[in-house]
């Protein structure tokens, strides 16, 4: 039965993930070694187990009846297993994490050597994304974002605080004028952030003075990506006005010192006014519920948020 079990754990992976690339790489697996696997087990059970198409990939009445009854013994079995390897007095494994692309080439990836160093019995798998990932799905222990309220149904670590920037070159500004007021940045060039159902309409609140309603605003412009860094080399080169989170806008003055300044040509817009709602007031390191955190992965928590507790001001 042997055999059968590993296959059976396999087929509950791809049931999870609903791909066989995402199954193979969770599983350290190469994708044929998966599907020949899962072959194998439809051959062993007598009946098709996965529907497969060129898009998808499903499962047969059967293979659903069979991750029914035993995905949550394989859970148990993972989670059992995980806190008998947290005995040791070392933390190790594999953690495998995903980012935004700007957060995690920036900020992310040059925490990583000193961590590396300190716990060499420990892996680490960066997958720098700007997309949303499903955690569980595709099998991600942790998840770096910028968000105000994480979901209920994780755990959450606040890393440090963020906030978002409304910035232009100052090429750009000479050429067009400064906004005064958000509704300005209607009759100007916007750049905006791609994301499903936002980027159309701004949001700011006053910063100073006498308190007003917040002010919305809808914008457009000649470019929407969606990638902090590449909008912020659109607004460098004079494009319009964008966006930003701070980790994409500021940059570092030097290697020995926690200062940050705008990247190079770079000018706040509307700076007694406050963008609100956009990509979040923290940074958070994020993992689905479970009840016991795998050392490996706390260890990793704590060092980002003792390295980036000073935030990005």
């Amino acid at each position: 039965m042997a055999p059968v079990i590993a296959d059976l754990h396999l087929l509950v992976v791809l049931g999870q993930t609903r791909s066989y690339t995402q199954a193979a790489r969770r599983l350290g697996l190469s994708k044929a070694t998966v599907s020949l696997r899962i072959s194998e087990l439809e051959r062993a059970a007598g009946v098709p187990l996965v529907r497969r198409t060129t898009r998808s990939v499903a499962l047969t009445a059967a293979g659903q009846q069979l991750v029914a009854d035993t995905e949550l013994p394989f859970t148990r079995i993972e989670q059992s297993f995980a806190a008998v390897r947290d005995l040791a007095s070392t933390p190790r494994g594999l953690v495998r994490v995903t980012a935004p692309v700007a957060l995690g080439r920036q900020h992310i990836t040059p925490l990583l050597a000193k961590f590396l160093r300190r716990y060499p019995e420990i892996r680490i798998e960066l997958d720098l994304t700007d997309r949303f990932v499903n955690l569980a799905q595709e099998g991600f222990d942790l998840a770096i974002r910028h968000t105000q309220v994480p979901p209920d149904t994780h755990v959450a670590w606040t890393l440090c605080e963020t906030r978002s920037l409304l910035v232009a070159s100052s090429d750009y500004l000479r050429r067009r004028g400064s906004p005064q007021q958000p509704l300005d940045l209607a009759g100007h060039d916007c750049l905006l952030y791609l994301r499903d159902g936002a980027g159309q309409n701004w949001s700011f609140e006053r910063a100073t003075g006498r308190r007003v309603p917040a002010v919305t605003v809808p914008v457009t412009g000649p470019l929407k990506a969606n990638n902090s860094e590449a909008l912020r080399d659109a607004v460098v080169a004079g494009l319009g006005i964008g966006l930003l989170p701070d980790f994409s806008a500021m940059v570092q003055q030097g290697a020995t010192t926690p200062a940050w300044t705008l990247a190079k040509g770079l000018q706040v817009v509307l700076p007694d006014w406050r963008p609100q709602g956009f990509f979040g007031g923290n940074i958070h390191a994020i993992r689905p519920w479970s009840p016991q955190v795998p050392r490996a992965v706390q260890a990793l928590v704590d060092h980002l948020r003792e390295s980036m507790a000073g935030g990005f001001a």
